[in-house]
């Protein structure tokens, strides 16, 4: 009989005790990327508090075939919302505003619901989309919305009363940082990393001109008439110029606290971990925003659609399970953040691209990841 070597013993140590069938779930997600023509990918698995998959697919770019890599940055769109989110709720714990606080005084103009004067909308109702408000007219500015720039203000209102009903978005965000750059005397882009990407050790951001551009994945949307991938270089466009002529508490927009977060998959789940800690990193001394706020901004606060302050909780992607997270789409992007808050696990895709680009590729993904990691361990 050959002897074992100490090395070799080691190794079958580490295969046993390991996560199950890596080489099964990849051999399953490059069929599913195949399947759904997907260009470059980066997912990762958290669980009992710790990162214990994480790994990447395709490429950066489909003209230079250079590969996606763990240094690789994706804009990862509406999942940017709960970063602003958090950030306000820093400043809610500093008692520098509150959630019940009107969000036009906050703003410097009226925002008023004209079919309902009356109703105040707070800055909760913002963070929530329950505050009535419509991208009906746009959402990269706020002259849309602000009655001495847009006599056609009404039109980025729906009908129902503030706080009655739920309609997601955009505008309601970029408006949030706005906010946020107003009440903490920082540029909104400058103050996440300064309050959140910093303390956190991660690496990332809203202005794309601060950022290693050699590392941000191309983004590529579908083009169904000539079944395509085209290139969307407007993800990450220069804002030098606009930046120029910043006015400190209105431009905010153009860093779009909406959508703007840059950002790698590992660095993501590491952000993740902290919201599935309520709070606290793990290992960390101190925390981002306190347990109460984290579980404020979990709590859903429409029955339907069950959001809390950007984060919403769903069990649409794993049958029976509830997930708390965001999704994001843009630019041909498809992202999501989902994670068990209880039972410590958790799940990030990001997609540059893929020729079915939509709901379907993030659910097919999160469910490969849960029955290969969660459900069969």
């Amino acid at each position: 009989m050959k002897k074992i070597t100490l090395f070799a013993l080691f190794a079958l140590l580490l295969t046993a005790c390991g996560p199950k069938s890596y080489p099964e779930f990849e051999q399953d997600l490059n069929a599913f990327r195949e399947e759904i023509g997907n260009v470059g990918l980066g997912v990762a698995v958290v669980k009992d508090n710790k990162i214990i998959y994480d790994n990447y697919f395709g490429v950066k770019n489909l003209e230079t075939g250079e590969k996606v890599d763990a240094q690789t940055i994706f804009r990862i769109a509406s999942i940017s919302k709960s970063f602003t989110s958090t950030a306000l709720m820093q400043l809610v714990e500093q008692g520098k505003v509150t959630l019940g606080t009107d969000v036009g005084d906050l703003m410097g103009f009226q925002v008023r619901n004209p079919k309902y004067p009356e109703t105040v909308i707070t800055l909760e109702r913002l963070l929530s989309h329950t505050s009535s408000l419509s991208d009906t007219l746009g959402y990269f500015t706020l002259d849309v919305i602000n009655p001495a720039t847009n006599p056609d203000f009404a039109g980025c209102y729906n009908d129902y009363e503030p706080g009655k009903g739920y309609q997601y978005c955009n505008l309601n965000f970029n408006m949030a940082g706005t906010i946020l750059e107003k009440l903490s005397g920082e540029r909104f882009d400058q103050y996440i990393v300064n309050h959140i990407l910093n303390p956190l050790g991660l690496y990332g951001g809203y202005d794309n001109d601060a950022l290693d551009s050699t590392r941000f994945a191309t983004l590529y949307s579908y083009n169904p008439e000539n079944d395509s991938l085209e290139a969307q270089p407007g993800a990450y466009k220069s804002r030098a110029e606009d930046i120029a002529n910043y006015i400190t508490g209105y431009t905010t927009p153009i860093f779009s606290p909406t959508g703007g977060m840059k950002i790698s998959t590992t660095d993501l789940a590491k952000y993740m971990m902290m919201h599935m800690n309520y709070g606290l990193y793990p290992g960390a001394q101190e925390r981002i925003i306190s347990e109460e706020s984290s579980k404020n901004m979990q709590t859903p606060r429409s029955d339907d659609e069950h959001y809390g302050l950007a984060l919403w909780r769903n069990a649409d992607y794993i049958p029976e399970v509830e997930l708390v997270g965001h999704t994001g789409g843009a630019y041909g992007l498809r992202s999501a953040m989902f994670f068990h808050p209880e039972e410590k696990y958790g799940f990030i895709v990001i997609s540059s691209g893929a020729k079915r680009s939509d709901e379907e590729l993030l659910k097919g993904i999160i469910k490969l990841m849960y029955d290969h990691f969660i459900a069969n361990e």
